[in-house]
């Protein structure tokens, strides 16, 4: 009897053994397919991305084909930060990124025109019509824009938005369409040329002129991402992990401080010679107005000359000077009449009127 009991409990037993590991198996397996199905996932919306930029690159033609030629056109970077084979044929060539390039339709061909270059902001974001009625404003004024698509942004496939370089190679990106734009077209003025960025776009425009001084007559900078060890801290670690990831800077803040550092306005400031304009918004969103302090103090503590507005609670957040509300239209009117004073483009701005006539009736 107790050995038919033995006998029945390992039997028991090594039935139990094998569901477990039958169970085990097809947890694996089920994790797999989810691993795959997600890997799916993430390549789609890479496509859909796609056609979103395709989509919404044929709205600039409608939207400002009126009063500008528009184009798109493709230059080359620094190679990719990161090169998983560099043995691999042309891993290490200098990366090809798209540039759009917006230029007014009465120009002079005999005359100089200053450039504007407009890097745009986000983490993976994309220069899209969002901008329709600064592109506007600008060509209204005669400036030539050029706005790069650098690496890691949207709508270029995934392969090209894991090139991101957050506030490393994009630098050289951005700095190269200047030059590109200043050596291919002959009615820009290659001392007149201004950066203009908000958010991600404002720490490129800040970073831009810290590496390339005599690249830019002048640098606005609304809302700019300044620093990014406190932009860590307070961002979940969605955000977080955007950075910490392999085919990005692969650790986190905590990891490598000087890292971040390196990638950060407010501690560089001391790289700082070109005139600049910087603007905050006490209810901002997005870049917490604490990240803009730490640069204006930074800057203050270097004894540089700039100039600088906090906005107290401005409706609109991260957007209060991009959006098209009254008190929004006339900050944005500071904004042209202080880049004005650097490049005198041939039609200033006085008033926020001749904003809207330039945004709808031109």
């Amino acid at each position: 009897m107790n050995r038919f009991i033995h006998f029945l409990f390992a039997a028991l037993f090594s039935l139990l053994t094998f569901q477990n590991g039958k169970c085990q198996d097809q947890t694996s397996d089920l994790k797999k397919q989810v691993q795959t199905l997600q890997t799916t996932l993430d390549d789609m919306q890479h496509r859909f991305d796609i056609l979103q930029k395709q989509t919404d690159d044929a709205l600039w033609y409608d939207r400002v084909g009126d009063i500008g030629y528009i184009d798109k056109v493709i230059i080359c970077g620094p190679p990719p930060a990161k090169v998983p084979n560099p043995t691999a044929m042309g891993a290490t060539n200098p990366l090809k990124f798209q540039v759009y390039i917006f230029i007014p339709k009465n120009l002079d061909q005999n005359k100089k025109y200053p450039l504007i270059v407009l890097p745009h902001g986000g983490v993976h974001g994309d220069f899209g019509t969002y901008h329709t009625h600064i592109i506007r404003e600008l060509l209204a004024q005669k400036y030539i824009v050029a706005a790069p698509e650098y690496r890691g942004s949207t709508g270029y496939g995934k392969s090209f938005w894991e090139k991101i370089d957050y506030g490393g190679l994009e630098i050289e990106d951005v700095n190269a369409t200047r030059d590109y734009m200043v050596n291919n077209y002959d009615m820009i003025d290659g001392g007149r040329v201004g950066i203009v960025g908000w958010s991600h776009g404002g720490l490129i425009a800040l970073m831009d002129v810290f590496a390339h001084p005599d690249g830019y007559k002048v640098c606005f900078a609304g809302v700019p991402v300044s620093d990014l060890i406190a932009r860590m801290g307070y961002y979940d670690d969605e955000y977080r992990n955007l950075f910490s990831a392999k085919y990005h800077i692969g650790k986190t803040a905590q990891e490598d401080v000087e890292e971040y550092k390196r990638r950060s306005p407010a501690w560089n400031a001391s790289k700082l010679k070109t005139p600049l304009l910087i603007h905050t918004n006490t209810i901002d969103d997005d870049v917490n107005v604490l990240e803009v302090e730490h640069l204006i103090q930074a800057l203050k503590a270097e004894n540089k000359k700039f100039e600088y507005e906090i906005f107290k609670g401005i409706e609109g957040g991260h957007s209060f000077d991009r959006i098209d509300t009254p008190v929004g239209k006339e900050i944005r009117l500071k904004i042209y009449q202080f880049l004005a004073r650097y490049l005198d483009p041939p039609v200033k701005f006085a008033k926020v009127s001749d904003m809207n006539k330039a945004a709808y009736f031109h």
